[in-house]
């Protein structure tokens, strides 16, 4: 593919529900990951999948920051709760939060049936474990 300034440096994509298989072997152990394709479209620019909880929370992601560029989430079914930097925040189904580079936090409480729509660019970020910021609320047991 190539356009007047030169050859495409992304590809077309689309990837229906069956095309790509629910992994667990993710960023966290405790959570499913589906693959929306687009860090292959997009040679690694941009990394964008589905996300959802397999067990039940009780370690949480701990606090970390992400080097990454650009990161939203955009919970889609459920709901989490995270600190960012010292405030505990409640994110429900239709709700998105950009978190911006470098920002401090802790996934540390979600629904069993919390699913999200992750994109972060670029694709190989990376996740860093931080000192804790402050103290976290205990996860609400699932029945």
């Amino acid at each position: 593919m190539s356009n007047s300034s030169g050859p495409s440096l992304t590809q077309f994509s689309h990837v229906k529900p069956g095309d790509t298989p629910w992994r667990g072997d993710g960023l966290r152990d405790f959570f499913q990951y589906r693959d929306l394709g687009i860090a292959a479209a997009t040679n690694g620019r941009v990394i964008a999948h589905l996300v959802r909880a397999d067990k039940a929370p009780e370690a949480g992601t701990g606090w970390h920051r992400h080097e990454a560029e650009f990161q939203i989430v955009l919970m889609t079914k459920g709901w989490a709760k995270f600190m960012y930097e010292d405030k505990v925040t409640l994110v429900e189904a239709g709700d998105c939060v950009h978190q911006r580079p470098g920002i401090r936090h802790f996934l540390f409480d979600y629904s069993s049936d919390m699913e999200y729509l992750e994109i972060v660019g670029p694709a190989d970020f990376k996740s860093i474990g931080v000192d804790a910021v402050c103290e976290v609320p205990k996860p609400t047991p699932w029945k």
